[in-house]
């Protein structure tokens, strides 16, 4: 409700919704949250004239704008999109105007260990197969500021402070776009899924090896949640309730939904969201699980499965062309 009231503020830093969260500031679990929140919502409210919204919104302006997106060639532009797992490296060609694959997509092993250099030249080999010769969208497991990498959970350690960009183009020769893979599963859903024309606040819940999440704040992102560390009993969230724990536990549905639920009931205490979407690849069999949660939000499965990472990689790179064309329009 705070959160709520913030945005309803106008994100002004004034009135009892942002006195009390500016209390909430050294929470141990959301202090980091929190405050990117905070910067993010201030950056959404003060160049809400000039940023364009997507189609995932609702009403008069958004279908304006998704009009005038499929009337220019930009729209229509095709990016390879590459999403980097902790097992997997798997890729395509996307039509970022409908969000589609435009070709099969192609998989191959991360290199263990996944050292930036052989990660590089397997991202080259995806380039190749495709003979590839456009832009590029990678989505990595990792917190990507600005480029630079700043954790590294299922990827080797030397990840840290590199600029994936860089350390990208010089192995393509291409243009590259680089994101957190929660990051671009989101964006995917939001344009294209279960959070498309969606307002208010919308998070997008990974659940896999560990837990992702994306929030999404009237279709603006707030970058790098990192949402599944919260601190449940003691651990980590994802230690307790991401989708491989109920695989090396042998949970049953039933239990397993249970450590789902109150995952998602404290992410409501938190943030009051508007609509949880449910990813990854346990969302396929839903129907075994989402009923048995008792969360006060709507919750509903993701609808791009496994190609959500590779079709937000891609749309990652157009939102930074026209954020970099935006830039030089307005000197």
């Amino acid at each position: 409700m705070l959160i709520r009231a913030y945005v309803r503020d106008g994100g002004r830093g004034s009135g009892r919704a942002a006195a009390v969260l500016s209390t909430r500031w050294q929470h141990k679990d959301l202090a980091p949250a929190l405050k990117q929140l905070h910067i993010a919502l201030l950056y959404t409210f003060r160049s809400r004239e000039a940023r364009p919204r997507g189609p995932h919104l609702t009403g008069a302006q958004s279908q304006r704008m998704e009009k005038n997106a499929n009337d220019t060639g930009a729209a229509a532009m095709r990016v390879l999109g590459i999403d980097i797992g902790g097992s997997g490296i798997k890729g395509a060609p996307v039509d970022t105007r409908r969000g589609k694959l435009v070709a099969e997509r192609h998989r191959i092993p991360t290199p263990q260990p996944a050292t930036p250099g052989a990660v590089a030249g397997a991202v080259a080999q995806l380039v190749r197969h495709f003979d590839w010769k456009g832009p590029i969208g990678c989505a990595v497991p990792a917190v990507v500021q600005q480029g630079f990498v700043r954790t590294a959970s299922n990827i080797s350690k030397g990840w840290l402070g590199i600029h994936a960009p860089k350390l990208f183009r010089k192995a393509v020769r291409l243009p590259v776009t680089v994101i957190n893979d929660a990051d671009a599963a989101g964006y995917a859903e939001m344009h294209f899924g279960g959070g498309r024309r969606h307002a208010g606040l919308v998070i997008i819940v990974t659940l896999g090896t560990g837990i992702g999440t994306a929030l999404f704040v009237n279709g603006h992102l707030v970058p790098n949640t990192e949402l599944g560390h919260i601190e449940i009993h003691g651990r980590d969230a994802e230690k307790w309730a991401a989708a491989s724990v109920r695989a090396t536990k042998n949970l049953s549905w039933k239990k397993w939904a249970h450590r789902i639920d109150v995952y998602l009931r404290h992410m409501q205490r938190y943030f009051w969201p508007d609509l949880f979407i449910i990813g990854g690849g346990v969302s396929r069999k839903h129907a075994k699980f989402l009923p048995r949660l008792t969360v006060a939000a709507q919750v509903v499965p993701a609808r791009l499965g496994n190609d959500a990472g590779i079709i937000g990689a891609a749309l990652a790179y157009e939102h930074e062309r026209r954020r970099a064309k935006q830039k030089r329009s307005l000197g």
